[in-house]
């Protein structure tokens, strides 16, 4: 079921955007700072007003359930206000499925487990670094086993180890037939990991290819205003500024 939309247009973020996104895949929405690329992550989501559609049929018509079962999004700044358990917070990630408890229990623990944060399950989550606060506001978006996943700068915040388990995660679950949608600033991760880059630039795409052709040297220093060199072999990939 793609997630589609056709020429948004946000006063003053966004400039007739028009993009298909397909299951299977992890597309990697790159850009400077201000291009529009948490407007368009938003809109997708359906946080942002505009003519966006899931399948065939548009997302603001989709009742609120609905869609909460289908998409998972994960902001870039997500500040719980309760000092809830790890497990509570997961736990919310269920709260669009009727379902018994031992379902539940079985995907808490795996979006957890997948995280890296198992053990983290009964601390507070005011008591937890940065990066375990992360972790685990992504697991209560995997907890709901959500069709599309849409992350604004999901490794912001992570260790070397925890961002590379993360993105190694990310591409099993669109191997397995989810849609991955991230923002990330790493060029590198999104040349080595993605399937497909769309490039932001005052609003408008720049580009949108694979990651060879969309983060080529001349993208690079045309939206950038970098000169940059692409070393390594393909799927290692390294920026030479």
């Amino acid at each position: 079921m793609i997630l589609a939309t056709e020429n948004l247009t946000v006063p003053g973020r966004l400039n007739g955007i028009s993009a298909t996104l397909r299951p299977g895949e992890l597309t990697a929405i790159c850009g400077p700072n201000g291009a529009g690329k948490t407007t368009l992550l938003r809109a997708l989501a359906g946080l942002e007003p505009g003519p966006v559609t899931l399948g065939a049929t548009p997302l603001a018509a989709l009742p609120p359930r609905r869609r909460a079962q289908d998409i998972g999004y994960l902001p870039q700044h997500a500040e719980p206000a309760w000092n809830l358990t790890a497990e509570a917070l997961v736990r919310l990630g269920r709260l669009p499925h009727r379902t018994g408890r031992a379902e539940d229990d079985a995907a808490v623990h795996a979006a957890l487990t997948a995280l890296d944060a198992a053990h983290l399950a009964p601390r507070g989550i005011h008591t937890l670094s940065g990066g375990e606060r992360a972790r685990v506001l992504l697991a209560r978006v995997l907890a709901g086993n959500p069709r599309w996943i849409l992350a604004d700068e999901p490794l912001a915040s992570l260790d070397l180890a925890h961002a590379a388990a993360l993105l190694a995660h990310f591409r099993k679950l669109a191997d397995q037939g989810t849609g991955v949608v991230l923002v990330v600033h790493s060029l590198a991760h999104a040349m080595n990991h993605a399937n497909r880059v769309i490039v932001l630039h005052n609003g408008r795409i720049a580009a949108d290819a694979p990651p060879q052709i969309a983060l080529s040297e001349e993208v690079i220093e045309h939206v950038w205003n970098v000169r940059a060199t692409w070393t390594g072999p393909q799927g290692a990939r390294a920026l030479s500024l």
